[in-house]
């Protein structure tokens, strides 16, 4: 299963894709490994989006943000096409559904759609909480 360290290579891919993408990363990840992949595929899966959806010339950024004891908040945006063009879940695909999943485990929360005006492009926002003792 991918993990953090399997970031880079994907945004490699994604850049190679044609896709640019700035990343800002603030603080330091210590995650356990499942709250890692869910970050990595809430990435993934935002990325594959916007370069399935956003049109030419569309740029990307990710900004992540690590918190004390496993809290973790990313926001993926875009600066792509908003029209309805954009599906929440390609055909075939897991998409938002997915990432909510995931989300879920650990009481997270995602929210995804278009930028407020006047932004352009697609927003995707993942949030987890602390770590509770089981």
């Amino acid at each position: 299963q991918p993990t953090l360290t399997d970031l880079a290579q994907l945004l490699e891919g994604v850049r190679a894709a044609g896709l640019p993408v700035h990343t800002t990363t603030h603080g330091t990840p210590t995650l356990p490994p499942g709250r890692q992949l869910t970050v990595y595929r809430v990435i993934q899966e935002a990325l594959t989006n916007t370069l399935k959806h956003a049109g030419p010339g569309t740029t990307a950024a990710i900004d992540l943000s690590y918190e004390e004891k496993g809290a973790v908040t990313v926001t993926v945006t875009d600066t792509g096409t908003t029209t309805p063009t954009r599906p929440t879940q390609p055909p075939g695909g897991r998409g938002l559904p997915g990432m909510r999943e995931r989300t879920a485990l650990y009481g997270g929360t995602l929210e995804a759609g278009p930028r407020p005006h006047p932004e352009q492009g697609w927003r995707v926002h993942l949030h987890l909480p602390e770590e509770t003792p089981q």
